[in-house]
């Protein structure tokens, strides 16, 4: 079932009322909108190389260059360097950019892309309910993909597939988890609108899994807006959070899964970081490592990303995140900020521990693949629509009371 409206206006004088209403409709839904720092986002176009802030230059235009930015204050701690292609630290409460490198370059996600399937499927699905896994929800999964171990014929509760989701990284859990949402495609197309919503507009929806695909690409910047719109989820932050967990299996039995973000858990040669919250790791051959990281220490949580480090084998994406997040703490309060993860968004992130606004249950949410979802902006054009109908009925209602005729 699609839920929409539709409504039309019976008279023609209402009817250029209506046009009138549609014409501002969408000057309505972009007031407000920060405009975009140059180059535009999307464009592909990059500045050119510069370092540090430059008089005259708008903050948020520094996250469009390819080099190292951050302004730093007397007694600043120098801004490390590092291997990655690109990489940003942030104040997730404020949403202010401490420092960045190449913020904007679109790049491979891998599995970090999965912080934008939980922010748009995490809320439709009861973490509760039960459901049996079928054959044609598994089918797709790209060969070497990582995988928790989901079965068909089994049943898992919504809140087991999760754990699969943030801990093994398991694109089995994700295909399951997107067929319950309306499909492969609605669901990368909801992904999609999502990421547009938030202010990420570096990204492109591939794979909801974050597979590699043709085309499919984000960055340092939108990962970040994505990580720390996460840590505003309760449920989010347990999933990103979780170290452990059991697993159903057959035959009534269950085994141990561990997530695989190593600074996180610690393990593997790299040690855990004091105050991690967590959120996601992601490698794939054509991505290299990434990850987005959150810490917590003194009353202030930092979200940091790296890209793909060309130096350091597998641990480097964690030790430089690590770096960032040492940096980032210890520059607290002797830098100006280099842009906002906000600049980009209609209207600011809700505060810590709100919760996401509710959207349509699973019944109410289109089951067959690649249906069209309802666009962003759909409810302004049929709101118009109802308010140009409504004076359609008071313009004739006047009309017959009126004691004259026109």
């Amino acid at each position: 079932m699609t839920i929409g409206l539709a409504s039309r206006a019976a008279v023609s004088t209402c009817a250029l009322c209506a046009a009138g209403l549609l014409a501002l409709a969408p000057a309505a839904a972009t007031a407000g909108t920060v405009a975009d720092p140059a180059p535009s986002p999307g464009s592909g176009a990059r500045a050119a190389p510069e370092s540090g802030a430059q008089a005259g230059v708008a903050p948020d235009a520094l996250l469009y260059r390819s080099v190292t930015q951050v302004r730093p204050r007397a007694g600043a701690p120098e801004v490390p360097e590092l291997s990655a292609r690109s990489w940003l630290v942030a104040d997730a409460d404020s949403g202010e950019v401490l420092a960045a490198h190449d913020a904007h370059r679109r790049l491979p996600p891998a599995s970090t892309l999965k912080t934008l399937f939980a922010l748009t499927v995490l809320p439709v699905l009861p973490a509760d309910v039960r459901h049996t896994v079928s054959e044609e929800e598994l089918a797709g999964i790209g060969p070497g993909s990582s995988r928790v171990g989901v079965a068909e014929d089994l049943t898992y509760r919504i809140s087991d597939l999760w754990n699969g989701v943030f801990l093994s990284s398991g694109n089995d859990a994700v295909h399951v988890l997107a067929a319950l949402n309306g499909g492969w495609e609605a669901t990368t197309q909801r992904m999609q609108d999502k990421a547009h919503a938030l202010g990420a507009h570096d990204t492109q929806v591939e794979s909801p899994d974050g597979y590699d695909a043709p085309g499919q690409v984000s960055s340092a910047f939108d990962l970040a807006v994505f990580g720390r719109a996460g840590l505003r989820s309760p449920d989010f932050v347990r999933y990103c959070s979780r170290e452990e967990a059991m697993f159903p299996g057959r035959a009534g039995g269950s085994y141990g899964i561990r997530n695989t973000n190593r600074l996180l858990t610690g393990s593997d040669g790299v040690e855990r970081y004091p105050g991690i919250v967590g959120i996601k790791n992601g490698y794939t051959s054509n991505a290299g490592h990434t990850l987005v990281a959150a810490a917590h220490r003194d009353g202030r949580t930092l979200v940091v990303t790296v890209l793909n480090p060309l130096g350091g084998g597998g641990n480097a994406v964690y030790e430089e995140a690590r770096t960032l997040l040492d940096w980032g703490f210890d520059a607290s309060g002797r830098v100006d900020a280099v842009g906002s993860l906000d600049a980009l968004r209609v209207k600011p992130l809700p505060g810590p521990q709100t919760r996401p606004t509710p959207v349509p249950t699973p019944a109410a949410v289109p089951a067959a693949r690649g249906r069209e979802p309802e666009r962003p902006g759909t409810w302004t054009v049929t709101g118009a629509a109802l308010l140009a109908a409504m004076g359609a009925a008071l313009f004739l209602r006047l009309r017959r009371g009126r004691a004259v005729p026109d």
